[in-house]
């Protein structure tokens, strides 16, 4: 199930924020241990990227680029984002919370500029949860 809070409409709180929801039939463990490998990292940031410790760079192969900033395992990963060179700097904060048997994922992507296509963002961001959670 994937629920989307704010997806085509700026959250009216925080217009420069996005946030996408999912719960994922799967323990928090097992998502963590996906997201710590090439092929989860690559899901959730694009191909090429390396999620490492904080303050350790990333770049993905589709020119988005960043530095973690915040990294705590079965709990959160929070990255700096930038679209490209030219893009000023967001932050995308990706929750982790059991629940029942499964898993709540929560991203927020914050720090939006005025101009961000927040529909696309949702959906991007929706997708890399799905091929994130993908066996």
């Amino acid at each position: 199930m994937t629920v989307e809070n704010a997806g085509s409409e700026p959250d009216t709180d925080r217009p420069d924020t996005i946030e996408v929801v999912q719960h994922v039939a799967r323990p928090v463990g097992e998502v963590w241990a996906r997201l710590t490998q090439k092929e989860g990292i690559e899901a959730f940031l694009g191909e090429g990227a390396m999620l490492g410790g904080k303050g350790d760079k990333w770049r993905a192969g589709d020119g988005t680029y960043g530095v973690t900033r915040s990294y705590h395992p079965e709990q959160q990963v929070r990255v700096s984002w930038h679209a490209d060179d030219e893009a000023p700097p967001t932050m995308v904060d990706l929750q982790m919370t059991p629940e029942g048997d499964g898993t709540l994922l929560t991203l927020r992507h914050e720090h939006l500029p005025q101009d961000a296509d927040r529909q696309a963002l949702s959906q991007r961001w929706d997708a890399a949860m799905h091929r994130l959670t993908q066996v």
